[in-house]
């Protein structure tokens, strides 16, 4: 090869060279000093994508772990105070019992009676009471809570919590504590021909009021007096201003209900707004007042013994599927964690850098770098010869 100046083939190819190992030494330090793979679009496009995506459920899941955290604080505090009502029960059970002896005397009985008044007056005071993020948990109003436990948008990554079993002004209205407002009956000929808008008017002191449902469901619809009653406690109107209880035929079998006015008021009318009479087609008869907890005699207090041991069962029920509801959120948290360390690890693998290996990758570049700045200083060097020929 002959001796040129004006192109140094060997110090512009000892420049490439060592460009190339700056780029490679600027990428080794960038990931060392990250502790990631992947810092640019450009570093692995498709494994940016996945990493991303993986990310989103990772932080879905870290969220939704949280909110059935939440739900199992719900059920936590639903099933607490219905504990309280539990023992609340068993301790009117026992008074009736007692009352079912005819060694008490009137004021014996009395004693027993005003026991019980307070007992139910505290379990409606309960229902309005327990409350989690200030929404009322027992008194009808919430009759279902979803709570959000999957990271995804459908269906499947929710849980629901029905609180309709767990309506403790209900089992209080069922009871009717002395003084508090007394029920009124309304006998269901025909289920079947029950449905549309209902109307329900109350006097208190004078006044009347006058509450209008939504539409609860067309005739034909509602197979059921117990579907009618979970109906009127769904409708916001209805169980602001009211409670409703189903009476069962000697076979089991709802053939009335039993509302009664939040305010103490007095049901004076109740109309379906599509046939205007009565409370619906099919129903039959004029409003009874609905007797609470008597214990006046021995056969009082065996019927009263009787209506306190069908609101046991409805608590029973309804805590027996609390408990179950928050085995399966807990279920659901365990679940969510196992899967968010799982993707975390998927991720870590796509998106980290192996740090021994990039230090491997880094130290070559170092060593490279070095080399290469000498070997274009050499280069540099090498036609300074020509000096000496033109000298």
């Amino acid at each position: 090869m002959g001796m040129q100046v004006n192109t140094n083939l060997a110090a512009n190819n000892a420049y490439r060279n060592l460009s190339t190992t700056q780029n490679a030494l600027g990428k080794s330090m960038e990931k060392l000093s990250s502790g990631l793979r992947i810092n640019r679009a450009s570093d692995d496009a498709a494994g940016m994508a996945i990493s991303e995506g993986l990310k989103s459920q990772v932080n879905g899941y870290t969220v939704a772990a949280r909110n059935a955290q939440d739900g199992i604080s719900v059920v936590q505090t639903a099933e607490g105070a219905l504990t309280q009502v539990h023992s609340m029960l068993q301790r009117m059970r026992d008074l009736a019992v007692q009352g079912g002896n005819d060694s008490n005397n009137s004021d014996s009985r009395d004693a027993i009676k005003k026991e019980t008044d307070q007992l139910t007056n505290e379990l409606t005071r309960m229902s309005e009471a327990t409350k989690f993020n200030g929404k009322a948990l027992l008194n009808g109003s919430t009759a279902e809570m979803t709570f959000q436990v999957g990271a995804d948008g459908n269906a499947s990554n929710q849980i629901s919590v029905d609180l309709s079993k767990a309506n403790v002004a209900t089992i209080a209205g069922n009871l009717g504590a002395s003084g508090s407002a007394t029920g009124s009956t309304f006998a269901i000929a025909d289920v079947a021909t029950i449905g549309g808008v209902a109307t329900f008017t109350t006097t208190k002191g004078g006044v009347a009021t006058t509450v209008t449902t939504g539409d609860l469901g067309t005739a034909g619809t509602i197979t059921s007096v117990e579907d009618y009653a979970t109906a009127l406690r769904k409708d916001a109107n209805f169980a602001a201003n009211f409670t409703v209880s189903v009476e069962k035929d000697a076979n089991g079998g709802g053939n009335a209900i039993v509302v009664t006015a939040k305010d103490g008021g007095t049901l004076v009318d109740a109309d379906n707004l599509t046939s205007g009479a009565g409370l619906a087609a099919g129903i039959a008869g004029a409003p009874t007042t609905a007797t609470g907890l008597q214990f006046g005699t021995a056969a009082q207090a065996q019927a009263s013994l009787g209506k306190i041991d069908e609101q046991i069962k409805l608590v029973s029920e309804a805590r027996a599927d609390l408990g179950a509801v928050q085995n399966r959120l807990e279920s659901a948290v365990n679940n969510l964690n196992v899967g968010k360390e799982n993707l975390t690890a998927a991720a870590s693998r796509i998106t980290d850098v192996d740090m021994a290996s990039e230090m491997v990758s880094f130290t070559r570049s170092n060593i490279l770098s070095q080399a290469g700045t000498a070997m274009l200083a050499q280069a540099n060097q090498a036609n300074q010869g020509v000096l000496k020929l033109l000298g």
